[in-house]
């Protein structure tokens, strides 16, 4: 028996399964697809959790079972047809866990597979129907308390935090950077106390948390034959925080006329197409929000452009220790992308408000 028909053994599949297929989808989990051994068996999907990000896998897997248990009782209480294609559905092991560690230290999970297609490219037709799917999925969970969940990676949309982070990194100055990049420093700290504002919010008791996907791209999402959103996926960051930075983290990739890292400035604007059209699918389902939660919709855009380019920068003051690069200055063109995104976003902020009330 090899290690992965080893593995395998150990969870409480239904039915055999054929030679697994070898996936690649996403940069953190190993992935399999598990083929039934028969046609009307069940099919299963493999993934070996990366463990040195999600460093607490049982909480992780606990969230991923309560969110799927939560959204699955929605489902069947309004009559859903075909619930099982419409949540994922983890398998426990043989013992009942929700995953199984090898003696080499790996944790492993199952899912029973979903047969669906995902996208890449956002179109103004795509954009809608993911904000209508990321909206009703978070207006699904919206009647859960966000301290149900363990933060998955703790912190991960803190901005107080990653400022924190930026400024040990200044401090460090490990690869002896900061003295040419001393006009990037200037633009985030500027801005530093405005983008708190969620923070002080909360400690305050005006802002509430949710459970939030804290992944919001297109290619989170299954659909049909058809075309329509059948399944959200990719759950490993679900976790408490603000539904704006949901919002504003679908934004920062779908409706930048640029790439992430792009070299050419130029490039970079708002798409105000997608904006407008993942607004009006997402608020279409997003019924929970509060008049402030609302308001700060755009704030939220501007808030994830900020945070990406902190976390980029502080990444290329200490050394490229934590994103993977392409080529030396792989960070520091990434920052300066994410800078003039977060610029363009400032410069249509009466736009989109304008969009986002109506």
């Amino acid at each position: 028996m090899n290690n992965i028909q080893n593995i395998i053994s150990h969870f409480a599949l239904k039915n055999e399964v054929a030679e697994p297929r070898p996936l690649k989808v996403g940069l953190i989990n190993d992935s399999y697809i598990l083929p039934a051994a028969q046609a009307d068996g069940e099919a299963y999907f493999l993934q070996r959790i990366n463990h040195h990000i999600f460093t607490n896998v049982e909480g992780l897997q606990r969230n991923i079972q309560i969110v799927t248990d939560h959204i699955r009782k929605k489902l069947i209480k309004e009559g859903i047809a075909d619930v099982d294609n419409r949540v994922l559905r983890l398998i426990p092991t043989k013992d009942g866990a929700l995953y199984h560690k090898t003696d080499e230290g790996d944790y492993w999970r199952v899912y029973r597979y979903i047969q669906g297609t995902s996208v890449d490219r956002v179109t103004a037709e795509s954009a809608y129907l993911a904000g209508k799917a990321f909206g009703q999925f978070q207006n699904q969970l919206s009647d859960l308390p966000h301290d149900a969940l363990c933060e998955s990676i703790p912190n991960f949309h803190n901005i107080e935090f990653r400022l924190q982070q930026l400024k040990d990194a200044v401090e460090a100055d490990a690869a002896g950077r900061l003295h040419a990049c001393k006009d990037i420093l200037g633009e985030l700290m500027r801005r530093a106390d405005d983008m708190c504002l969620a923070e002080r919010l909360f400690r305050e008791g005006k802002l509430p948390k949710r459970i939030n996907h804290c992944d919001t791209k297109v290619n989170n999402m299954l659909f049909d034959n058809a075309g329509k959103p059948m399944c959200i996926v990719d759950l490993d960051t679900v976790m408490p925080g603000f539904v704006f930075s949901d919002f504003g983290d679908f934004m920062r990739s779908a409706a930048n006329t640029g790439a992430e890292d792009d070299k050419d400035l130029g490039n970079i604007h708002v798409d105000l197409t997608v904006f407008s059209a993942y607004t009006e699918g997402y608020l279409e389902e997003a019924r929970f929000l509060t008049p402030l939660e609302k308001e700060l919709l755009s704030y939220g855009c501007r808030l994830l452009s900020y945070m990406q380019t902190v976390r980029f920068f502080t990444d290329w003051l200490n050394g490229d220790v934590y994103y993977k690069i392409q080529y030396p200055e792989h960070n520091l063109v990434r920052t300066y992308a994410q800078l003039r995104l977060l610029e363009e976003q400032e410069k249509c902020a009466t736009e989109m408000e304008k969009v986002i009330k109506g």
